[in-house]
């Protein structure tokens, strides 16, 4: 499949976050926990299809959670996807389906990115897994082409440009969303090309209560 290629010689890393749940339309934290999609997740993981039909990619990489791989079948891509563990989202252990603002009537200034989880996985510990994807999609010699969560996406962006890992609560990030990562010039100029690309989905009607939640996921 061919796109308007948002590159010419360096490659690509394309970011499709997972369809809609019911936990991302409440805003609950959804670590491990293993939700299928909405019916409305379902029609936009298909419309993600549509706007990556024109994608030449050299690999396909799925989390292994449902929720991810669903996307990855509705969008045509799970013939050929690969299973990379590394993809899961954030295991929020004592945090797994709780909104931000019930945590923060307990701890007011929690931060997911500088804080991490009780009983769950540290900034650093995602970090390094987000570091380990990025070591195996830098030794791909074409595009990529991944399906995960929102707030892992959130870290390897940030591990992709180099800032720090608290940096990447600032990327908001939708469901059902495009986004890529590349080069400026050379290897040597990580960026990030293009960034939570909702042009093809269909939003809630509940959107501006969604986008109130969208730091929990």
């Amino acid at each position: 499949m061919k796109m308007a290629h948002m590159r010419e010689e360096l490659p690509t890393i394309y970011l499709a976050r997972h369809a809609e749940t019911t936990w991302s339309l409440t805003g609950q934290h959804t670590g491990l926990t293993d939700l299928p999609l909405t019916e409305r997740g379902e029609s936009n993981a298909r419309r993600l299809g549509d706007r990556l039909s024109g994608l030449t990619i050299a690999r396909v990489f799925t989390s292994s959670l449902r929720r991810a791989r669903r996307t990855c079948e509705l969008a045509g891509f799970g013939p050929v996807a690969e299973i990379d563990h590394d993809l899961v989202e954030w295991d929020y252990g004592e945090y797994e389906g709780r909104r931000t603002v019930e945590i923060r009537a307990k701890r007011p200034d929690w931060q997911l990115f500088r804080d991490g989880c009780p009983d769950g996985e540290s900034p650093q510990q995602v970090a390094a897994r987000a570091d380990r994807v990025m070591h195996r999609v830098r030794a791909v010699p074409g595009d990529v082409l991944l399906f995960s969560s929102g707030h892992f996406l959130r870290m390897l962006a940030a591990r992709w440009i180099g800032v720090e890992t608290s940096s990447a609560n600032s990327f908001m990030l939708s469901t059902a969303s495009l986004s890529a990562l590349g080069y400026e010039h050379s290897l040597e100029r990580p960026v990030i090309r293009l960034w939570n690309d909702t042009q093809h989905a269909v939003m809630p009607n509940e959107q501006e209560a969604c986008l109130a939640h969208v730091s929990t996921k």
